[in-house]
């Protein structure tokens, strides 16, 4: 009893900014998030109560201080969905004295893996049947977008490019040749030599993670790629933000 209520005392002297939720549902489970990603995984896989803890005013979500009202938020969840890097997800799970099953989710926004994620998830919650109709949808819009992407290849030649460690999934998305990667540790002065000398055309950087320009002294045009879904948690919507950014690029 006394670790609890040490527990306690330790997140409420917490500060940071405000949650936000989706519209609550009489069915299906409660799911609180840590971010708008992982929210976006849970809304795919069929979940319709899904309360969001970090702001996207928080761009790197392991700064991000947990305040009093995320306990009050995470006593009410059944499920608490979190990054492995974002360790205060079960902190605060534990101070809040919650039965919540904390899920941690594997983000990635590769096609395959977030289908196999979203399915994941959709037998967690009990909505399989949710999940698989949004994964068909994904799949029939994912070739969409790659088909308007390849439309704009200057010169109809596949484009070349470096990529940052975590958004090489846009590079897929986009039929890129990926000459090579970078981060997420920061770019060092012989990494910037070796990756300039491969001429890439582009550089697809993490608009989350990123530090300016990479390649400086070089011709190749930098892309800012985003992985976390808007407020209306749509994670389709991150591949239609990159698509478009990667199509205007290359023309």
């Amino acid at each position: 009893m006394a670790a609890r209520h040490a527990l306690v005392a330790l997140a409420l002297v917490l500060t940071g900014c405000g949650t936000q939720a989706t519209p609550a549902s009489t069915t299906g489970p409660k799911v609180v998030a840590t971010t708008t990603w992982e929210a976006g995984f849970a809304k795919a896989a069929g979940a319709l109560d899904v309360t969001v803890i970090v702001p996207k005013s928080v761009v790197h979500a392991p700064d991000y201080d947990p305040k009093p009202s995320d306990l009050a938020t995470v006593a009410k969840a059944d499920f608490v969905l979190y990054a492995p890097f974002e360790g205060f997800a079960t902190k605060i799970t534990a101070a809040a004295g919650s039965s919540a099953k904390t899920v941690e989710v594997a983000l990635d926004n590769d096609r395959d893996k977030v289908k196999a994620e979203v399915l994941r998830l959709g037998e967690l919650f009990g909505t399989r049947s949710a999940a698989e109709k949004w994964t068909a949808a994904f799949d029939t819009e994912y070739a969409r977008l790659a088909d308007e992407v390849k439309a704009a290849w200057p010169g109809g030649r596949r484009p070349t490019v470096v990529a940052q460690a975590f958004v090489g999934y846009a590079a897929a998305l986009a039929g890129a040749e990926v000459l090579g990667t970078y981060g997420p540790a920061p770019v060092t002065a012989s990494q910037v030599a070796e990756l300039s000398a491969k001429q890439p055309g582009f550089v697809f950087d993490n608009a989350h993670m990123s530090t300016g320009t990479v390649l400086p002294d070089t011709t190749a045009k930098q892309v800012s790629i985003v992985n976390y879904p808007e407020d209306d948690l749509d994670l389709l919507g991150v591949y239609r933000v990159n698509a478009k950014s990667i199509a205007e690029a290359l023309r």
